[in-house]
């Protein structure tokens, strides 16, 4: 039997029902490939409520981090279910000669599953402006008058070129986000093709070699500067602060059907109030059908199908990935607080 524990809202003063999971275990050691989504599974039935359980002790350094080998025991503080830390053992430090550095054994573990969102993230980039795409430099030419150039081979870009010794990554612009209800522009999707190491430059026109390429780099492709773009692992699971009522807008990968573990685009974004780690149920769009008794057409009602946690925000539209999925998912699925 479920059972029920009672956890204040301090900032409320209401009382809400926390529910463990059946056969949640009273203490937990970290193992390496663990996230912080499948520990909170363990516990509880809603994962995204972990934050009310969770008790960073303050000894601790980098409390709010959990690595391999760390205890996590259930406990009670005032009638109320916490989840207090004991740092594992294994966790120290590898002194490297002659360097004399050192660094962690383990890494912290991530909120999700890192593996499945880096590759798309070298690959996809949201452009908040048709002006940014339209200002940025482009291919002009390619070596010995080819239209259409791969790696190893040399190119010319032509713009403003502001970070000289920065290395830069070849875009094609991909589709144009509107928002399916207010037609308002939401965004462009940069799709990556390449990267490319600078040369030199001489007034507005750069040379620039083709280190990496993931299809044909034609012109009129635009170059940006490198950027960084790691995920943070420390954020935690969370429901938005604000009533979110948005929708799938796209796959990138160019599928129409989504699962477990696919990334996806929705149509809000941090101006929505969405934040990472923010977890959103997936309802599918129930279909319009005809009464056959009435002749009327009717749509169906709307149902759950899944959750999904943001792991990056833009102005006005944000990157998910599925965590739980009942059946196959769909653009245009519905998007709402858990």
């Amino acid at each position: 039997m479920r059972k029920i524990l009672l956890a204040l809202l301090l900032a409320s003063g209401l009382v809400q029902a926390v529910q463990l999971k059946d056969g949640y275990p009273e203490r937990y050691t970290v193992v390496r490939g663990d996230t912080l989504w499948d520990i909170s599974a363990r516990f509880l039935s809603k994962p995204w409520e972990w934050p009310q359980i969770w008790q960073a002790n303050p000894q601790v350094r980098n409390p709010h981090l959990i690595y391999p080998g760390d205890i996590l025991s259930l406990v009670y503080i005032d009638g109320r279910p916490q989840l207090r830390l004991d740092r594992g053992a294994s966790r120290g430090t590898v002194k490297l000669s002659p360097q004399i550095r050192t660094r962690p054994i383990a890494e912290a573990i991530p909120s999700i599953s890192l593996e499945s969102i880096n590759s798309f993230l070298l690959s996809n980039r949201i452009v908040d402006s048709k002006e940014e795409l339209a200002t940025a430099p482009y291919v002009v030419a390619g070596n010995d008058e080819r239209v259409i150039s791969g790696q190893g081979d040399r190119i010319y870009g032509r713009g403003s070129f502001k970070q000289p010794l920065a290395g830069y990554e070849i875009f094609r612009q991909g589709k144009v986000y509107l928002d399916p209800q207010t037609k308002e522009f939401l965004g462009i999707n940069a799709d990556n093709v390449g990267s490319a190491a600078l040369v030199s430059v001489e007034n507005d026109i750069a040379s620039l070699n083709l280190t990496r390429v993931s299809e044909e780099v034609r012109l009129g492709d635009r170059l940006f500067s490198s950027e960084e773009r790691a995920i943070s692992s420390s954020f935690m699971p969370s429901a938005p602060q604000r009533p979110i009522n948005g929708l799938i807008l796209d796959v990138p990968r160019g599928v129409t059907q989504v699962g477990h573990m696919d990334v996806v685009t929705l149509n809000k974004g941090s101006r929505d109030g969405l934040q990472e780690g923010n977890v959103l149920a997936v309802y599918k769009t129930g279909e319009t059908v005809r009464d056959r008794i009435t002749g009327e057409r009717v749509k169906v009602p709307d149902e759950r199908a899944g959750l999904l946690m943001v792991f990056r925000t833009y102005e006005k539209l944000s990157y998910g990935l599925v965590m739980e999925a009942d059946r196959s998912l769909s653009i245009m699925d519905r998007v709402r607080n858990p």
